[in-house]
């Protein structure tokens, strides 16, 4: 036997045994078949390959990839990531008041033209609102300082002062638009910052209300500021820190969101990647025959034959001395009086009794044969899954002879003939 076709042998049957799903392949059913009519057994991971066959079909190709759907599955299972719940926080809320709905209050004309007449009577009417405060008399003070506001619309301090007013009444909301309308005519009024600052407080608007206040603190500081501050600051930076704390939780949830998608686009990917890949190298096997690295088909490129026959089969058609005999009348198909190529009862291209012809040693197959046209002949690869037909191949195999009481069977004498006519080699 040719040292070269051994080693490939060899290194057929160690891919075999480090990858047992390569007997899986349905070209290798005849293969795999004989074995187990010889009483051996396939590899158990054999079958538990099948699903990762190297011939890919499209039924394969439907089927979703066990790996990339648990990876799915585990995506999802963390994309349910429960909402953040914002804890409670702790404040001093004993000075908020109840927000005042009332009516908006009469605000002054900006175009009216302003006398020094008019003036006169809004700083007027602006005394005796003072001194209605002073007596604890608020709504007649609010009514003298709208008074001195229509007379004179184009001062700050009137609104400002009018503000303070509201916020002795617990009128927060009333205080904030007059202290807004303060700070558009005068954007440095303290009194305006205060009066807003204050009103916001009221309405537990800490953080705001602490910006206002020590906008009013450096305009004009006075101690009324400094004890407002000292309850409204610890409430705003209890919610400021708050808010950094559910910022950064949040912000750390969207970022593990997008790394999930990262990760799950990355392995869709590689999922394409690898199917491609697959049906790539599918194509390649089905175009050249048997899978990884044995382009062209079997060890050898089956030039010159099989060494030693078809693997498991020592031998190959052992002992076939004057080719079949005993056909008298051919074998079916129209080879009559034995095979083309020889002699009659011989086999073809003159071999040497025992052996088959074609230059092959003794016990080996023809030299002439291009086995691909075996492996791809459908009705031969089909036959071959038939167990009555390999048996009688099996039988004609030990013993030429026992071809005579096969040709009666019309599902293996054609097989028979096929197989001898493919032997022939071209014309």
């Amino acid at each position: 036997m040719d040292a070269s076709k051994l080693n490939e042998l060899k290194q057929f049957v160690e891919q075999c045994k480090s990858d047992p799903s390569i007997l899986s392949d349905p070209s290798l059913s005849f293969f795999t078949n004989y074995i187990q009519s010889l009483g051996g057994k396939l590899p158990t991971s054999a079958g538990e390959h099948k699903a990762k066959s190297y011939v890919v079909d499209e039924s394969d190709e439907e089927m979703g990839d066990p790996e990339n759907e648990d990876h799915k599955k585990g995506a999802a299972e963390e994309e349910e990531e429960s909402e953040i719940i914002e804890s409670d926080i702790e404040l001093d809320e004993s000075d908020i008041v109840d927000p005042d709905n009332d009516e908006q209050q009469q605000m002054g004309d900006p175009s009216v033209e302003v006398t020094e007449e008019s003036r006169d009577a809004s700083q007027e009417a602006k005394s005796q609102a003072m001194e209605a405060i002073s007596e604890g008399k608020l709504e007649e003070a609010s009514e003298l300082l709208t008074k001195a506001i229509l007379l004179n619309p184009t001062s700050a301090i009137m609104y400002a002062t009018r503000a303070t007013v509201y916020i002795k009444m617990k009128k927060p909301n009333a205080a904030i638009r007059d202290a807004n309308a303060a700070l558009e005519i005068n954007p440095d009024s303290a009194k305006g910052y205060k009066s807003r600052g204050i009103a916001r407080a009221m309405l537990g608007q800490w953080g705001d209300a602490a910006k206002d206040l020590h906008v009013a603190s450096k305009l004009d500081f006075d101690e009324e500021i400094n004890a407002v501050l000292k309850k409204v600051e610890p409430n705003a930076r209890k919610i400021e820190e708050h808010q950094k704390k559910y910022d950064r939780l949040r912000k750390e949830r969207e970022d593990r969101k997008i790394e999930r998608e990262r990760q799950r686009r990355k392995a869709e990917a590689q999922a394409a990647y690898e199917k491609a890949k697959k049906q790539e190298s599918s194509s390649s096997r089905r175009a050249g025959g048997m899978p990884e690295g044995f382009p062209g088909g079997m060890p050898g490129d089956y030039s010159g034959g099989m060494p030693g026959g078809f693997p498991g089969m020592p031998g190959g058609f052992p002992g076939m001395p004057g080719g079949f005999p005993g056909m008298p009348s051919g074998m079916p198909g129209g080879f009559s009086g034995g095979m083309p190529g020889g002699s009659p009862g011989g086999m073809p291209g003159g071999g040497s009794p025992g052996g088959m012809p074609g230059g092959g040693s003794p016990g080996g197959m023809p030299g002439n044969i291009d086995y691909s046209k075996i492996l791809n002949d459908p009705e031969l690869m089909a036959a071959f899954q038939d167990p009555e037909v390999m048996a009688a191949l099996q039988d004609v195999m030990k013993n030429p002879a026992n071809l005579a009481k096969h040709q009666a069977n019309p599902k293996v004498a054609p097989i028979i003939a096929k197989m001898m006519s493919k032997f022939a080699g071209p014309k």
